[in-house]
């Protein structure tokens, strides 16, 4: 774990950052930018409800795990652990290892993909350099403190590129309040259900747990670390929030359908011409190099936690080794097909839906647990929190339904 921010005046402000930037920057990647442009195209401002819901859910779940980060002298599949044996401890780990290294080969594509609109190159080489950057970073000295930096300034760039995308999408703000009154129209269910999960991330919030070690907070931070939560979940939920206002405002109309992050595209083109491509592609590559980088951390830490080698954080040789595996992993994926080939898709998907709920389950009982002390979760956030299981538990039925 690393020592406390220095007190200078840069290092008070960016001893106030961090942790929960780097969750958002992980969890808003290429398929986020998919989902929630599908959501506008089709449904058009009905479904603006989605993202508010979804970010208020993971508010809950990313406050509830900095509690027990902050209260608990070890990582995540460690306290795990502790409280509920090995077994329970090897299964969070391993599946949330598969969860983030089901999706990782999306985010080596779409770092190539962006590239090759700015550049005009081969998408795969530019996959696979970023792959082999993205190595070179981990391995760089004090790795958290420059993941952390990177991470803040690549979402606030993300925020920047897609307000504009909003502003000069000149939205209908009188039908954007009603989109905010739930309703779920005909044919969008699934939809619905993949928009909440790219904000909603359970995995995500779990890895809060390691990164408030990593920032050297401790219960006396709670407050600051609560502020961290609030801002960097509020960004990652107003990201999908936008996207989707500018998709209604421009896509819809046109009936055009979205199959990729590259249709976001037509969102720019009617405001600013030629250079919705180059705008797009920045926010594009923003998307998938800080997902590539961010995903792969909290599989590779997993992955080293369920081995029982956690211990030393970021920094340490044997997590770097299992975090520089998944990087690799998604490098392959991308240079070899090109693209999530569907059998991956499926399993990555059936991963996620019957392994979250479990590690939802997991930080419930984590949350209200005695060594939590002063740092145990209210009664009213644990309702929240049950609320948010149980939906995770019904996408899972849903997901069975499909199948039968």
């Amino acid at each position: 774990m690393t020592s406390s921010a220095p007190t200078t005046s840069r290092g008070r402000l960016t001893s106030r950052l961090g942790p929960a930037f780097i969750t958002a920057a992980l969890i808003f990647g290429p398929g986020s930018i998919t989902t929630t442009s599908s959501l506008g195209a089709q449904f058009a401002y009905d479904l603006i409800w989605v993202p508010v819901v979804a970010t208020v859910l993971m508010l809950c779940f990313v406050d509830l795990c900095v509690r027990i980060g902050l209260s608990t002298d070890a990582g995540p599949i460690e306290t795990i652990r502790r409280r509920f044996g090995r077994i329970v401890a090897i299964g969070v780990g391993l599946g949330a290892f598969a969860v983030t290294a089901s999706f990782q080969g999306s985010n080596s594509v779409g770092t190539g993909a962006a590239m090759s609109v700015l550049f005009d190159g081969n998408p795969t080489l530019f996959a696979a350099l970023f792959t082999l950057l993205a190595v070179g970073f981990l391995w760089l000295p004090a790795f958290y403190r420059r993941l952390e930096r990177v991470m803040v300034v690549i979402i606030l760039a993300m925020l920047a590129i897609f307000l504009v995308t909003l502003i000069v999408s000149q939205p209908d703000f009188g039908a954007v309040l009603r989109g905010l009154v739930p309703r779920i129209p005909s044919g969008s269910s699934a939809l619905v259900v993949g928009a909440v999960a790219t904000t909603f991330s359970v995995v995500g919030a779990l890895y809060q747990i390691q990164l408030v070690r990593e920032k050297g907070w401790t219960v006396a931070d709670y407050r600051t670390a609560r502020r961290d939560a609030i801002t960097g979940t509020l960004i990652l939920g107003s990201l999908s929030f936008a996207i989707m206002i500018a998709a209604a405002a421009v896509l819809h109309p046109q009936g055009v359908t979205v199959t990729s992050p590259a249709d976001m595209a037509s969102i720019l083109e009617p405001a600013i011409g030629g250079w919705a491509a180059v705008l797009f592609a920045l926010g594009l590559w923003a998307a998938a190099f800080s997902s590539l980088l961010g995903n792969s951390t909290i599989g590779g830490s997993m992955l080293a936690g369920a081995f029982g080698i956690e211990g030393g954080g970021l920094n340490s040789r044997p997590v770097k080794i299992c975090i520089t595996a998944v990087i690799v992993i998604g490098g392959i994926v991308a240079v070899v097909f090109g693209g999530l080939p569907l059998p991956l898709i499926v399993t990555a998907q059936a991963v996620t839906i019957f392994v979250v709920p479990l590690i939802g389950l997991v930080l419930l009982r984590l949350s209200r647990a005695p060594e939590r002390g002063e740092l145990r979760v209210p009664i009213a956030q644990f309702v929240l929190a049950v609320v948010g299981v149980i939906f995770l538990v019904l996408l899972a039925i849903t997901y069975l339904r499909n199948l039968l």
